[in-house]
């Protein structure tokens, strides 16, 4: 069972619109090694364990699978985002993101920035496709049934991932971008080095191997921000009742940095969500003044009976 929480798990920056930069960012959320698969690959691994007495390492999956529904969450909004404006108006004094600004053609930026699909398609909106317009797959989650092959895939995935991420971030300098993608960078390092504590309790020696790639991100300065804050050592249970026993696991020193400890908390405090103004070059307008009519009359008419006593009684 899942509770949501209406607050996002990293701020989004304002910038500029980037419909380039947001294309960029579809491989980090559908594409093969992205935050869909994650999600789905350590929650499917989690569903299906088996043996009570592996529960800690069940909870390990199910506590990163959870934080990683937020992270899609990230992604796709910040992907909305991105593409959430035509035309560009590069900041300049006096010009505002107004659709057809001085005559210009609303969606032109579709026909020569990045995915087409976002426009054409999302709205200008993220879509479950990696960044040539591939499909998300379900092919991609594995889910052996042995906990130390399910682990060592997970911690290639996690690496896989945080490579790609370094990669995005050196393709834009836009700020919106880069703080997405540095947060991820650091959170797939919790995760690398979660699964490598996990892999270390089953007999694994990692020596120097770690962190892959093989570099902290601390030349990026949104990641070094994070860096000391201790994030890329700590983990979350997302466990609503306490019942998590993953802090069985994720102890003692780092994987990747053996002189700092592995720590976990319940969940980040998240910064407050915000939903995006509609766009009416894409016919997607929002709520018609007739339906906002509706609403405010049925929300008053529920209000009301909410408040009128019990006709019928108390229930035996």
């Amino acid at each position: 069972m899942f509770f949501h929480v209406q607050r996002m798990i990293n701020e989004i920056v304002p910038d500029e619109p980037d419909p380039a930069a947001a294309n960029a960012l579809q491989e980090g959320l559908g594409g093969q090694f992205g935050e869909m698969r994650t999600m789905m690959q350590y929650l499917f691994q989690s569903f299906n364990f088996r043996d009570p007495k592996g529960k800690p390492y069940r909870d390990l999956l199910h506590g990163i699978g959870t934080e990683e529904i937020s992270h899609v969450e990230l992604i796709a909004t910040t992907i909305a985002t991105l593409t959430d404006g035509s035309p560009r108006y590069n900041g300049k004094a006096g010009e505002l993101d107004v659709p057809g600004a001085k005559g210009a053609t609303p969606l032109s930026a579709a026909l020569s920035e990045g995915n087409i699909h976002h426009f054409l398609v999302g709205a200008q909106g993220a879509l479950p496709v990696d960044s040539v317009g591939n499909p998300w797959s379900g092919s991609y989650v594995s889910n052996s049934g042995n906990l130390v092959l399910d682990l060592l895939n997970n911690l290639m995935l996690e690496s896989t991932g945080r490579l790609q991420k370094c990669r995005i971030y050196e393709m834009s300098s836009n700020k919106t971008l880069r703080a997405t993608v540095a947060y991820l960078i650091v959170r797939d390092q919790a995760h690398e080095n979660a699964y490598a504590k996990a892999l270390e309790t089953l007999g694994v020696d990692w020596g120097r191997l770690l962190p892959i790639p093989k570099t902290r991100g601390e030349r990026f300065p949104e990641v070094a921000a994070l860096l000391e804050q201790g994030l890329e050592n700590r983990n979350y249970t997302f466990s609503l009742d306490h019942l998590s026993e993953a802090g069985r696991i994720l102890r003692g020193p780092s994987p990747s940095n053996p002189e700092h400890a592995l720590t976990t908390a319940q969940a980040p405090e998240g910064v407050p969500i915000e939903i995006a103004a509609p766009r009416p070059e894409e016919f997607s307008p929002g709520l018609d003044p007739e339906l906002l009519e509706l609403l405010q009359a049925t929300a008053e008419a529920e209000l009301a009976a909410a408040d009128e006593p019990d006709r019928f009684g108390a229930l035996a």
